[in-house]
């Protein structure tokens, strides 16, 4: 073969070489951004759960509560004491609500007399000294509680005051007139009319 011409080959074949090696490398195509899994597109409830139950922002106070496994106390001395229907009306209140816990706290002789038709005032008394009117939510208690020198002073419907004060984690304590503490377990449950925290001690008028 003329040496021209080999040369020539050899070359055209390197040349194919160099090419072939330096093909863009084809790729997948790149996943849809938005396709995103069907579960983690479904809309998450923002309903708060107390007790087991889904309380509704669209329900009264009392019809959440009755719906919670661990406030069946406190719907039971709310139903005694005649105060459904007022916790049931536009309100808005704001509602310290013992826990069944709460409540056992007392002693079964004292909490047997409160339930009792002739301790129905007692127990209107310290079941009203939970309420405060208004919506308060967590931010509007820390917000006074700031404002106040680290504790604010709440009117109750009962006509006492409770005193709040916000500790380092984010956490509410109540104080009642009687000296005694509660801690908010669970805070800013809405209602219709009205917000719910639930407490683990029941507060006293003193």
């Amino acid at each position: 073969m003329n040496p021209r011409i080999l040369t020539l080959t050899v070359a055209s074949a390197a040349l194919l070489a160099v090419a072939a090696c330096n093909k863009p490398t084809e790729t997948a195509p790149a996943a849809d951004a938005t396709a995103t899994d069907t579960a983690a597109m479904a809309p998450a409830t923002t309903d708060p759960v107390v007790g087991g139950a889904s309380m509704s922002p669209t329900d009264t106070i009392v019809t959440n509560a009755a719906k919670a496994s661990n406030l069946t106390t406190l719907v039971s001395a709310v139903q005694a004491a005649g105060l459904a229907e007022t916790l049931s009306g536009p309100g808005p209140f704001t509602v310290f609500a013992p826990d069944n816990a709460a409540f056992e706290k007392i002693p079964a002789a004292t909490r047997e007399s409160l339930m009792a038709p002739a301790g129905k005032a007692d127990l209107t008394g310290i079941l009203t000294y939970h309420v405060v009117p208004g919506r308060l939510t967590a931010a509007d208690l820390a917000a006074q509680a700031t404002a106040g020198g680290g504790t604010a002073e709440l009117t109750t419907v009962q006509g006492g005051t409770l005193k709040v004060t916000v500790n380092a984690d984010g956490s509410v304590t109540l104080t009642d007139a009687a000296g005694g503490t509660s801690k908010v377990t669970q805070a800013d449950v809405l209602q219709s009319n009205g917000v719910v925290h639930v407490i683990d001690t029941v507060v006293m008028p003193g």
